[in-house]
């Protein structure tokens, strides 16, 4: 399967959703969250705003703060200067990050993983099992990277509603959302995590508070310290357990599932039913329908990749944005087959990095006022104040995710909130690595009642968030004490600075 064999942008041969109403038996949690998603649909805008309003905000911070030593004219041509000279700093991490969408959507959209897809979707024997099968495997494979999860469980869930009777179309097109909703973040694509171990990803100012006079050499966290912790990977078990259980719990049985058919949606068919695309008669056309300049591609990314690996002698401390996106791409390079399939799929993903490439400069340039303005030790300050060693790990997991509510964007807000959470964490004397984890497990929260993030894929359903947000909103009401638990008593084992 290649991007062409996909609607345009995801979801453009899907008909324009419709409203949908919910039942008048259906339960408290669902008239709750379909209240909170027409509340957020009308008074929240695009994230995009916030970045503005935020970039406004710190601007005026910054005037204010600077303007006790140096008078209000002074102050507001320094906070111009810093924030104008910090706009562009971030320019290699939005395009990782647009690539981390990229590569994730090309792997996805390949002939052999379709296989895969279509092999799982014949072996659930029940609706409830089909719909946790569906969260289980968007779980797993939004470890492995979360552009590629979102896209692989969003046809595995349409696969298994054209093969299961009787399956709630809503609450599985929800479950293909719930990795973004857990631990993406805690896995290889994680851009906090790996942020901290790029050494392009953040300014280095931001990298001499990490730094902390010595106590994190370069101000570089190396994944070992991050997501390859026993108590990361054991709070990503944790989740996989707990969120799987609840989906089956919660699935609505074949006599009151609302199916595909039920609410007027046609699924069409299986993508492995199509067409492969004609070979041409140039020899230009020619050579993009032929394998061996994939081939060639393959083998020399892969001799990189291997020589990397081997001479860097870290092991998956190696790992960073770079040799993740490349794994990604080589990967879909070797499995779409030919230039002609590579290059549409590539096509079809570029539509959905707008938002990071528009929103990442404002971000950076925030960044730039909060490190130099030193405003991040004021804010690091209010966190020590209401903060023990004990319980900060807890009050970081709910900020962030309250502030992934309105600023839906990891990676863009780590930028923003690392310099005060490092700092912080640096007078409590609390595990930095730890620390990057826990912000990531609040921010994979947030998704699960932002609706932002569901965008790409409810056009490939035919859907709006409001029918699938009973359910995500039911998982967040379970999962976020889960959350807070095992960011305290996990931390509770974790020595300072690493």
């Amino acid at each position: 399967m290649s991007g062409a064999d996909l609607p345009s942008s995801l979801g453009g041969g899907a008909r324009p959703p419709t409203e949908t109403e919910i039942e008048p038996d259906a339960s408290f949690l669902a008239r709750v969250a379909a209240r909170f998603t027409r509340w957020a649909e009308r008074w929240i805008p695009d994230a995009f705003v916030f970045a503005l309003v935020a970039t406004f905000l710190v601007v005026l911070a910054s005037i204010v703060s600077l303007s006790t030593k140096r008078g209000v004219g002074a102050a507001a041509v320094e906070t111009v200067t810093i924030w104008g000279g910090g706009f562009w700093e971030l320019l290699p991490f939005t395009l990782q990050m647009a690539l981390v969408i990229i590569t994730g959507y090309v792997v996805a959209t390949t002939r052999p993983v379709y296989r895969v897809i279509a092999r799982l979707a014949s072996v659930p024997s029940s609706p409830r099992a089909a719909i946790a099968m569906v969260a289980l495997f968007a779980m797993a494979s939004s470890w492995l990277n979360w552009g590629f999860s979102l896209i692989f469980s969003a046809m595995l869930a349409k696969e298994v509603a054209r093969r299961t009777s009787g399956v709630d179309y809503r609450a599985v097109a929800a479950s293909a959302f719930l990795g973004l909703g857990s631990i993406w973040a805690q896995g290889l694509s994680g851009s906090a995590a790996l942020q901290m171990a790029t050494p392009s990803a953040l300014q280095p100012g931001v990298r001499a508070i990490v730094d902390g006079g010595g106590q994190v050499p370069g101000g570089i966290i190396p994944l070992s310290r991050t997501i390859f912790l026993w108590q990361s990977l054991v709070s990503v078990g944790v989740e996989i357990v707990v969120v799987t259980a609840l989906v089956y719990a919660y699935a609505p049985p074949a006599s009151r599932a609302r199916t595909a058919e039920a609410m007027g949606i046609d699924l069409g068919t299986s993508p492995l039913d199509a067409e492969a695309p004609a070979r041409r008669g140039t020899p230009g056309e020619w050579l993009e329908h032929v394998p061996i300049l994939n081939v060639l591609f393959v083998l020399l990314a892969g001799g990189y990749l291997l020589t990397y690996f081997t001479k860097s002698g870290q092991g998956l401390d190696a790992l960073n944005l770079n040799t993740v996106n490349l794994v990604f791409l080589t990967v879909g390079v070797a499995l779409h087959g030919t230039p002609a399939r590579l290059m549409r799929a590539v096509k079809e993903a570029t539509p959905g990095v707008w938002g990071v490439l528009l929103q990442f400069p404002f971000y950076a340039g925030i960044a730039a006022l909060v490190v130099k303005t030193h405003l991040n030790e004021v804010i690091a300050g209010w966190f020590v104040s209401v903060s023990t060693k004990a319980s900060f790990p807890a009050v970081i997991a709910v900020y962030s995710a309250v502030l992934g509510v309105f600023v839906p964007s990891g990676g863009s807000k780590w930028v923003i909130e690392a310099p005060y959470v490092m700092q912080a964490a640096h007078d409590l004397r609390v595990h930095l690595g730890w620390m990057v984890a826990v912000y990531d497990l609040g921010e994979a929260l947030a998704n699960l009642l932002q609706p932002f993030w569901m965008l790409p894929i409810l056009g490939l359903f035919g859907l709006r968030a409001r029918d699938v947000m009973g359910y995500t909103f039911l998982v967040f009401l379970v999962l976020a004490p889960v959350v807070l638990v095992l960011v305290t008593v996990l931390g509770a084992t974790l020595p300072y600075p690493l």
